[in-house]
């Protein structure tokens, strides 16, 4: 595992080869892929996983039920929800647990880049070559190849047919 102190490892995360930190991590419970690298100030939450060739940039919350695959970028902030209509507390007032929250898992295709200070809600798919544009609120899913940008994202290119659908 890895020796620098900035970086906090659990014993349950699985690291491929040649995963490389830049600082102030935290993971625990996920799965990081071969040749992937993770910023400065990332937490990647149990349950999450990363695939191959990926690029975390600094500041990045990637929540359990998270599943990004091979060489996607991820850049600065981006911020992923797991809980559509999280609550601290149950409605009898009493801390939630872990058992208390409903988690919706979220893909990430392939050679997604998803831009600086995006939003992804959960139970959403990012297809496959797919850009999201710095700033966006994903609330839908994003087809291969298209480019969505705004709040909510909009599509701004891609797929003809749903361009003229007034959106997203």
């Amino acid at each position: 595992m890895n020796q620098d102190p900035t970086v906090r490892i659990a014993n349950d995360v699985k690291l491929g080869r040649n995963v490389r930190f830049f600082g102030f991590a935290n993971l625990y419970g996920c799965e990081i892929g071969d040749d992937s690298t993770v910023g400065p100030f990332v937490e990647v939450q149990a349950g999450a996983t990363i695939g191959k060739r990926v690029k975390v940039q600094s500041h990045s919350f990637i929540c359990s039920s998270v599943h990004i695959a091979d060489e996607v970028f991820i850049g600065h902030g981006v911020m992923f929800i797991n809980d559509r209509f999280p609550r601290s507390t149950t409605n009898d007032g009493v801390l939630k647990g872990n058992e208390d929250w409903t988690m919706e898992e979220t893909h990430i295709g392939r050679r997604a880049s998803i831009g600086s200070n995006a939003t992804i809600i959960c139970g959403v798919t990012i297809g496959e070559d797919a850009l999201v544009g710095a700033g966006s609120v994903v609330t839908r899913d994003v087809l291969a190849s298209e480019t969505v940008a705004g709040n909510p994202a909009r599509l701004v290119s891609g797929t003809p047919s749903r361009q003229g659908n007034g959106g997203r």
